[in-house]
């Protein structure tokens, strides 16, 4: 009755859009009540049963469609793209896939609290032609996780049917190369679906592992109502209809006895009630209004900076022992903590940075990963709704290409969308200078500054390194942690023992002068160094930015209103860089301050080379004293 409510109302274009479930209701209902109210779901935008049968409120659901503030992404979001913590309903992002992954963090949070529940995942067959459902199903059958997949065989992916989507006889026929149990059910038989789930998910609690569930049912109206059904033969359409849902249950019913004709109008009555009034609510509501401050502030989730003082004892060690010092600190002090990666487990990852951290905190706590960058960031995210936090190690940080979507379009949007946090630390060795060519050399922290949501951290001293790695795990954010792999054993210095944090967010002055700017950050404060040192009658600022997003715009703007003069130095490529919106940032806000024209030094625009003396060609170590001089002499 919603449904057919809401096809008027688009009409009427008092919505718009809908994505229809008729024909599919079976499903979401059937699973949602076989599965206990603690046990999480995660629905698509044709599952209105899961959201129905665990009685979300009808006017919260019809303000969300409307972007009313009273719904639950405060207009920032549509149709189901929203969760609800406290019903156990986490929502879906236009990519699908994604969710399928999420639901392997969720599962494995429960596993590893030993609570004995479930999650269910929705996806339809279109999806499973995704590489996440393939990572996700892979990464749950290696760790064993209680997961239902639970796949709506509905024809169509939109217009592409089923014989255009995969060549297997059926999708229960996927999760054999998986190794996981699967099974086969009507999808249109309400008693079957809810009796077959509520068995496989009481096994499933007893003994921990993913299952996949293929429904077979019809989407009887358009992937969204704009796109009809023209592409469907009406024979398709017409024996499908027999075989609604509804109507079925309700005949059975009828024939046991159980419901009659005054029952039917007295619910039906009952029903409408409650939608017109759910509906009233919506409409009377004032459409939302920006507010500056919230709006810009939700983008991340609060957290409270409580600065810890280092000991006054130090250590005189490498940045690789700074940053595992710091990940020492943070998984002994935060026992939530869960660090996951390729090969990090008894190998101690590429660059043995985890080396002994089985021993120390378990296996349980530090996971090898297969090589799925994309499912595991999901994964992460899942344990973040589970109440864990969640460290990740791209191998290499040229590797996270694979996990771009989920960083970009998950983690980062979360917080904003519907106020959930994405407690996870994604870890990058970067960097060139090592001789290892276009695919394990990038500096590639350009491709996440762009995202709001993200904070990146990059820093270039072992004492930064250990102290804003320690907050990046206090940090309730999705936090990039750059690493540059040729700084890992080169540089060292005296670093407090034991626990300490620093800013997210302040750079750090490394020289102080009158001359000129250098700004800078990672290894270009090291080449910045070397070149002054050439020349120590030069008298500079030296800022080492530490961290790109976000910036420290008052330390960067107070030392060129005192110099003068800016120069910005990165190992990235020049286009699109972090460089740019500094310099563009600076000369709109402080022309008049400036003497000479601002300078960008960077890498060429070109991928990073192999050989040795095309590398030292392409990074811009050389180029930037040429520069710095002509900026001095202006």
């Amino acid at each position: 009755m919603i449904e057919e409510k809401m096809l008027v109302l688009l009409r009427q274009g008092k919505i718009s859009k809908w994505f229809s479930g008729i024909g599919q209701e079976a499903i979401s209902v059937g699973v949602t009540l076989a599965l206990n109210t603690e046990e999480y779901i995660l629905p698509m935008h044709r599952n209105l049963g899961v959201f129905t049968s665990r009685n979300i409120p009808l006017n919260r659901l019809f303000a969300q469609w409307q972007g009313k503030k009273s719904g639950f992404t405060k207009g920032r979001d549509r149709s189901f793209h929203f969760g609800c913590q406290e019903s156990k309903i986490i929502g879906m992002i236009s990519h699908l896939g994604p969710q399928l992954g999420v639901a392997d963090g969720i599962a494995l949070a429960s596993k590893l609290k030993h609570n004995n529940e479930v999650t269910a995942v929705f996806s339809g067959e279109g999806a499973t032609s995704e590489g996440d459902f393939h990572e996700a199903l892979n990464i749950a059958s290696v760790w064993d996780l209680p997961v239902l997949f639970c796949i709506e065989n509905n024809g169509y992916g939109l217009s592409t049917p089923t014989s255009e989507q995969y060549r297997c006889k059926a999708i229960v026929d996927k999760g054999l190369g998986y190794g996981m149990e699967a099974h086969q059910i009507d999808g249109n038989n309400i008693v079957e679906v809810y009796q077959k789930i509520s068995e496989i998910a009481a096994s499933v609690r007893k003994n921990p592992r993913p299952v996949l569930i293929e429904f077979i049912t019809f989407r009887r109206r358009g992937h969204e109502e704009a796109s009809g059904t023209k592409y469907v033969p009406k024979e398709l359409i017409s024996a499908w209809e027999e075989k609604d849902p509804i109507t079925n249950f309700e005949n059975y019913l009828f024939s046991k006895n159980i419901l009659n004709d005054g029952m039917l109008k007295s619910f039906k009555k009952e029903i409408k009630t409650d939608i017109q009034e759910g509906l009233d609510f919506a409409f009377k509501e004032e459409p939302i209004a920006y507010e500056e401050k919230s709006f810009i502030e939700d983008v991340y989730s609060p957290f409270n900076f409580k600065a810890v003082k280092s000991d006054v004892n130090t250590s005189y060690i490498r940045f690789i022992d700074a940053v595992q010092e710091g990940l020492k600190e943070g998984m002994s002090s935060m026992k939530n903590t869960i660090i996951m990666g390729q090969d990090i487990a008894l190998y101690g990852g590429a660059f043995k940075v985890t080396e002994g951290f089985v021993d120390l905190f378990g296996s349980e706590r530090v996971r090898n990963t297969p090589i799925c960058e994309s499912g595991i960031v999901e994964t992460a995210m899942g344990l973040s709704i589970g109440g864990f936090k969640a460290i990740v190690e791209m191998q290499f940080a040229d590797f996270v290409s694979s996990g771009f979507n989920p960083i970009v379009n998950y983690l980062a949007k979360n917080h904003f969308r519907w106020g959930e946090k994405a407690d996870v630390v994604i870890r990058m060795p970067c960097g060139a200078g090592v001789g290892a060519g276009p695919f394990h050399s990038q500096t590639n922290e350009a491709w996440f500054t762009k995202t709001p949501g993200l904070k990146v951290v990059y820093p270039a001293f072992p004492y930064d390194a250990k102290g804003l790695l320690i907050t990046a795990i206090e940090d309730p954010n999705p936090v990039l942690f750059f690493e540059h792999k040729a700084l890992y054993r080169s540089i060292s210095q005296s670093v407090p023992n034991g626990y300490y944090n620093l800013p997210i967010g302040k750079a750090a002055l490394v020289k102080e002068g009158t001359e000129a700017t250098i700004i800078t950050y990672g290894a270009g404060v090291h080449w910045a160094l070397e070149t002054l040192e050439k020349h120590p009658k030069l008298s500079v600022d030296l800022i080492d930015l530490r961290t790109l997003m976000p910036l420290d715009w008052e330390t960067i703007y107070g030392s060129v209103k005192k110099t003068s003069r800016l120069i910005i130095l990165q190992e990235d490529s020049l286009f699109g860089g972090i460089s740019s919106d500094i310099a563009a940032s600076v000369q709109e806000e402080l022309f008049e301050y400036l003497d000479a024209p601002i300078k960008r030094v960077a890498s060429l625009d070109t991928p990073i080379p192999f050989a040795k003396s095309l590398e030292n060609e392409y990074l811009p170590r050389k180029r930037f004293e040429k520069a710095l001089l002509e900026l001095i002499n202006f």
